[in-house]
C-alpha cells in the first residue's frame, strides 16, 4: 500500500531550524505533486506548502513565505520541508501529502497522506 512517512519533527526553540522529510513508497512518486500541511491543537489542518512534480513550481502559505522552503528529490522518492526562523505559532503536527496535480494539493483532494510529525517550537 501507498506510504507516505514524514521525519525531522521535534523540539526547537523559537529562531531555530528543522528540516523535515517525506519518503514515499508504492506510487511512482516523480509523477505527483506534493505537499505539506500543518495541524495545531484545536485547530484545522491548514495548508503550507506545494510543489510541482518536477519541482518547477512552488507555493507557500503566507505566514512561512520567507521562511520554509518545500523542495524534492525525485531519485530518492523524497520531498522536503526546510523550516527557518521557526516562532512558537508553528507548533503543529506537519504531514506530508501526495496529489494528482500541484492544483490538487489541498486539505480535500489529495490523494495520500502521511502520519504526520511533531514540530514544537518552544519561547
Amino acid at each position: 500500500q501507498v506510504q507516505l512517512r514524514e521525519s525531522g519533527g521535534g523540539l526547537v526553540q523559537a529562531g531555530g531550524s528543522l528540516r523535515l522529510s517525506c519518503a514515499v513508497s508504492k506510487i511512482t512518486f516523480s509523477t505527483y505533486a506534493m505537499g505539506w500541511f500543518r495541524q495545531a491543537p484545536g485547530k484545522e489542518r491548514e495548508f503550507v506548502a506545494r510543489i510541482s512534480w518536477n519541482g518547477a513550481l512552488t507555493s507557500y502559505a503566507d505566514s512561512v513565505k520567507g521562511r520554509f522552503t518545500i523542495s524534492r528529490d525525485n531519485a530518492k522518492n523524497t520531498v522536503y520541508l526546510q523550516m527557518n526562523s521557526l516562532k512558537p505559532e508553528d507548533t503543529a503536527v506537519y504531514y506530508c501529502a501526495a496529489a494528482n496535480a500541484v492544483a490538487l494539493v489541498t486539505t480535500t483532494r489529495s490523494n495520500y497522506w502521511g502520519q504526520g510529525t511533531q514540530v514544537t517550537v518552544s519561547s
